[in-house]
C-alpha cells in the first residue's frame, strides 16, 4: 500500500506540528541531504515550455529512495482563478520500485522553498541581520516571511508589490504574528533601502530588473527566488557580476537562474560546498551575497522524506492500492477478473 497525502492531509500535518516547527524541521532535512550531495544521482529538471508558462519534472535518487516532483509555473493563472504554481510528487523504494508516497506538493513546495531560502541565509547573510525587504507579495510570500523570522530572527519586513491587493493580503496574514514589524513600502527602492536581506519572489516570465545596482548596499544578502526558468530574471546583470553568487546545482542554474545572464565560466559556488564547509558563504561583512535559487530536486527529496516521516508519526493520510496487491505476483490478469475484490481507500 502507498501512503497518499492530499491538500487536506498536508494542512492537518502543518496545523498539528505548527508552521514554524515544520519550517525548522524541513530546513534540517534539507541541510542533512546537502551534506550527502555526492550520494545522489542528479540532473537538471525536464521542462516543457509554452508561451504562457512551463511544466517541469524534477527527479533525483540515492541508494534508498527515488523521488520526483511534477510542477508548473503559469504567471497568468490567477487571472482565471488558478494558482501560478501547482505540484505533486512521489517517493519510491529503490530496491523494489515500490511506491511509498504520493503527495500534494503545492503547499509543500512553498514550505520547502522558504526553508531553503532561510537555510541559505544562515550561511550567507550577516549574523546580525534583522530586517528584510520582500519584493513580490504573492502566494509564496508569507512562507518566506515566516521562515526568515523563525530561522534567522528577522524582526522587520518591508513589503512591496506592483499589485497593492497582494501587499494588503500579505500584511493581513502577517498581522497574526505581532513579533514581526510590517512596513508597507511605496516602491522597490523604498523597501530595499537599509535592509539586511532582500528577497525577490516575483512571478512574471520575463527578463525583469526588479533590483538595480543603485539599490544594493554593502553587506546585503540577496535571496533571488522568482527567476527560475529560461528568459526569467529579477536582477540587473551588474548586480550578479559583483555579488558572491551561490547556486543549488550549476547545470540547472546556468539555464534558469540569474546567472543565465552571465558567461558560462562566470564564477559561482554550489550551495553543498558551503554546507559541507569547503568554502565560506560570506567572506567579509561588506560582501554582497546572492543566493540564486531556482529550486532543486534534492530539496523536494528532503521535503517528501519529511512529509512521509511526519505523516507516519502523526498517523495522517490514507493508504491506497496504487499498484495491485496480488496473491501470485505473476498473475496480473487475475486482478481484472470479476471476482477480484477492489479494496477501498483506507485512512492510514
Amino acid at each position: 500500500m502507498t501512503r497518499y497525502i492530499d491538500v487536506n492531509d498536508l494542512s492537518q500535518l502543518v496545523t498539528q506540528k505548527g508552521l514554524a516547527q515544520c519550517l525548522t524541521e524541513m530546513a534540517e532535512y534539507i541541510r542533512e541531504d546537502y551534506l550527502r550531495w555526492h550520494a545522489f544521482e542528479k540532473c537538471a529538471r525536464l521542462a516543457n515550455h509554452s508561451p504562457e508558462g512551463v511544466i517541469e519534472l524534477m527527479p533525483i535518487s540515492d541508494h534508498l529512495l527515488y523521488a520526483f516532483k511534477c510542477v508548473n509555473g503559469h504567471p497568468k493563472n490567477p487571472e482565471t482563478g488558478r494558482l501560478t504554481v501547482m505540484a505533486f510528487g512521489a517517493l519510491a523504494d529503490v530496491d523494489t520500485g515500490t511506491p511509498l508516497l504520493i503527495s500534494e506538493m503545492t503547499l509543500t513546495t512553498a514550505i520547502r522553498t522558504a526553508a531553503t531560502s532561510a537555510l541559505a541565509a544562515r550561511y550567507l547573510a550577516r549574523t546580525n541581520s534583522r530586517s528584510m525587504a520582500l519584493i513580490g507579495n504573492g502566494s509564496q510570500s508569507e512562507f518566506q516571511a515566516l521562515a526568515f523570522h523563525t530561522l534567522l530572527g528577522i524582526e522587520e519586513i518591508r513589503l512591496y508589490d506592483v499589485d497593492p491587493k497582494a501587499t494588503a493580503k500579505l500584511a493581513a496574514n502577517l498581522s497574526g504574528f505581532p513579533a514581526i514589524k510590517v512596513i508597507l513600502a511605496g516602491s522597490v527602492a523604498e523597501a530595499v533601502r537599509g535592509a539586511d536581506i532582500v528577497t525577490t519572489v516575483t512571478a512574471d516570465k520575463t527578463y525583469a530588473t526588479i533590483l538595480t545596482p543603485d539599490m544594493i548596499e554593502p553587506g546585503m544578502h540577496l535571496n533571488a527566488v522568482g527567476g527560475d526558468c529560461p528568459g526569467k530574471t529579477e536582477l540587473h546583470r551588474d548586480i550578479v557580476e559583483r555579488a558572491r553568487v551561490v547556486v543549488e546545482y550549476e547545470p540547472q542554474s546556468r539555464i534558469e537562474g540569474e546567472i543565465q545572464q552571465m558567461p558560462q565560466d562566470s564564477p559561482i559556488i554550489e550551495f553543498w560546498r558551503v554546507v559541507n564547509g569547503e568554502v565560506v558563504g560570506r567572506d567579509c561583512e561588506q560582501s554582497v551575497t546572492l543566493f540564486d535559487s531556482v529550486g532543486f530536486a534534492l530539496e523536494d527529496y528532503s521535503a517528501l522524506r519529511y512529509v512521509l516521516d511526519t505523516a507516519k508519526a502523526l498517523d495522517i493520510g490514507s493508504e491506497i492500492e496504487l499498484v495491485p496487491d496480488l496473491k501470485d505476483p505473476k498473475d496480473l490478469f487475475a486482478r481484472l477478473q470479476p471476482k477480484a475484490s477492489v479494496p477501498q481507500k483506507k485512512r492510514a
